[in-house]
C-alpha cells in the first residue's frame, strides 16, 4: 500500500490549497475534530454527505480470552465511536486505485 498521512501533511495540503496560513488551517482542522468529538460525547451522530457518517456503538458484555495465557477474561461493556464511509467516497476511493493498478 502506501505511506501515512499525517495531520501536519493535512494541514499543508489543505492550506496550500485554500491559501490560508498553516496555523490558520491547523485551527480549523483542530476545531472540525473536537466537534466531531463533542458531537459523539452527548450522543450525537456525525453525517457529512459524500463523505461518511461517526456515531457510537455500543458493545456490550463478553467473555474473550487473553491470547498470550488462553485465560477466559470478561470484557466490560462500552461504547466505542464508530466510522462508516458513503457510498461515493468508496467508489472514488475504489475508482481511483483501480486506474492506479492500470
Amino acid at each position: 500500500m502506501g505511506t501515512t498521512t499525517t495531520k501536519v501533511d493535512l494541514v499543508n495540503v489543505i492550506a496550500h490549497r485554500t491559501g490560508l496560513t498553516k496555523n490558520e488551517t491547523e485551527s480549523v482542522v483542530n476545531s472540525l475534530f473536537e466537534s466531531i468529538i463533542d458531537s459523539l460525547k452527548a450522543g450525537k451522530r456525525i453525517e457529512i454527505r459524500g463523505f461518511g457518517s461517526f456515531n457510537i456503538r455500543h458493545k456490550n458484555l463478553r467473555q474473550a480470552r487473553n491470547p498470550r495465557t488462553g485465560e477466559k477474561v470478561t470484557v466490560e461493556p462500552k461504547n466505542v465511536p464508530a466510522f462508516k464511509i458513503s457510498k461515493e467516497f468508496k467508489l472514488a476511493v475504489s475508482e481511483s486505485l483501480k486506474s492506479d493498478d492500470e
